[in-house]
């Protein structure tokens, strides 16, 4: 076959068979299992009544790393979240609810969310709920306690965001707690 048109054969074949698949092989580009799981984020509210307002602290030091401490304070300036009500901050299945001897975390509530998404709520006075439970978001599942089998410790709840086993930075009713902020914001849970 001359040369010329084998040539233009070669190319209508390739021609023809871009056709038939030409759409799979434009795809979109693929996302990474941690892109996907990252734009899966729940949309996490404070754990606590609506309009309430608690300040939230992490530092460098803090174990583990980008947890939050939550404290409420009266119009004074004086610590009064001992016993104040926590609830879940995003639907899911509650995975843990023990009182830890070992981490220090004392009461300490794990709840998962789906897609790797896990927040834990620790130091707790009471546990309301118990492995296996469902809750909504918004669902009472303690009180803030000063628990730890470690620690001597002033009434605080800890906070974490976990993703596919570590704690990440937490995202919070759209606001990003990076490292080494303490801020003050108001609850929009159960409102």
């Amino acid at each position: 076959m001359h040369s010329n048109v084998r040539r233009a054969l070669t190319t209508l074949s390739v021609s023809a068979a871009a056709m038939v698949i030409g759409p799979v092989a434009v795809a979109a580009p693929v996302v990474g299992a941690s892109e996907a799981a990252v734009a899966a984020r729940p949309a996490f509210k404070m754990p606590f009544d609506c309009d309430q307002v608690w300040t939230g602290s992490n530092w460098d030091g803090h174990s583990p790393a980008h947890s939050i401490d939550w404290n409420h304070y009266d119009a004074n300036g004086t610590p009064d979240d001992l016993g104040r009500r926590v609830f879940a901050s995003a639907g899911g299945t509650v995975l843990e609810s023990y009182y830890s001897t070992g981490a220090g975390y004392g009461n300490t509530i794990v709840i998962g969310h789906g897609g790797g998404w896990q927040t834990r709520y620790a130091h707790l006075q009471t546990r309301e709920v118990q492995a296996g439970d469902t809750v909504n978001v918004g669902q009472l599942i303690g009180k803030v306690g000063a628990t730890s089998a470690l620690y001597d410790l002033s009434p605080h709840l800890h906070y974490e965001q976990k993703l596919n086993g570590s704690v990440v930075v937490a995202v919070v009713q759209g606001v990003t707690w990076s490292d080494f902020t303490k801020r003050t914001q108001k609850s929009n849970n159960r409102c």
